[in-house]
This record gives structure tokens, C-alpha cells and sequence, in this order.
């Protein structure tokens, strides 16, 4: 028998990360529909299971591959963006975080300075800021 399933998904696409998200959610909205008695939410989960085993069992997989590859980098972008804020918050008591009027960059100065000079590390744009 696993034999026969290997020779059968020989040439498919199979599962990736997409596909283990939109089953994640296919059974989010099935359990979801269980208690709420909604239909809307098991018509969700079902289409959205049915669209994981059409992703697994599609022969297109340079397609199937190309948008496995925008998923991951809208994901990396989120995770990196939130990792930034994450430590900036934590050093936000020693820093103070201003944006540049030239360029927009982010420049970081020491807290408890008074007035100082900032120079823009990007742009080399100069402006004054309490820190």
C-alpha cells in the first residue's frame, strides 16, 4: 500500500507550509461550525479542504512552488517587522527612536542628553531633538 502511494503522488506537488496553513484553517472553521451551528463556516472549511488536496495532488508544480515562495516571504517580512518592533520596545527605556525628515530612516539616541544634534547615518541630514 505505500508502495502504491508513493508511485501515486510520484510528479505531484504535495504539501508545504501553504497547504499545512490552509489545512490549519480548513479545521479552525470546521470546529468553529460545530459550535456555532453556522453553515458559513463548514462551506469555508470544506472549500478550503478541498483547495488543500487540489494544492497537493496538482502536476503544475513550478506554480503550486511560486506561490509557496510569496507566502513564505509575506511571512518572513511579518515575523521580521514584528522582531524589530519587539526590540525596539525593549529599548525604549535607554533610547529614544526618531525618524528621519530626509530619507525616513529610524536613528536611535541615547535618552537623558538634552538637546542634541543627530546626524542622519543614511542621508547625512543633520536636526536637532530632545532626547
Amino acid at each position: 500500500m505505500r508502495e502504491r502511494l508513493q508511485r501515486f503522488m510520484m510528479g505531484r506537488y504535495g504539501a508545504d507550509q501553504l497547504s499545512k496553513l490552509y489545512l490549519g484553517v480548513a479545521v479552525v472553521c470546521m470546529v468553529v461550525s460545530l459550535f456555532t451551528r453556522w453553515n458559513v463556516f463548514y462551506l469555508m472549511g470544506l472549500l478550503l479542504l478541498i483547495y488543500v488536496y487540489y494544492r497537493m495532488f496538482s502536476r503544475n508544480i513550478p506554480k503550486m512552488y511560486a506561490q509557496n515562495q510569496k507566502f513564505l516571504n509575506l511571512r518572513y517580512r511579518a515575523v521580521a517587522k514584528w522582531n524589530n518592533k519587539k526590540k525596539e520596545r525593549a529599548q525604549r527605556q535607554i533610547y529614544r527612536f526618531y525618524t528621519c525628515p530626509g530619507c525616513k530612516q529610524r536613528v536611535r539616541v541615547p535618552r537623558g542628553k538634552g538637546r542634541i544634534q543627530i546626524t542622519c547615518p543614511k542621508c547625512r541630514m543633520e536636526f536637532v531633538k530632545k532626547s
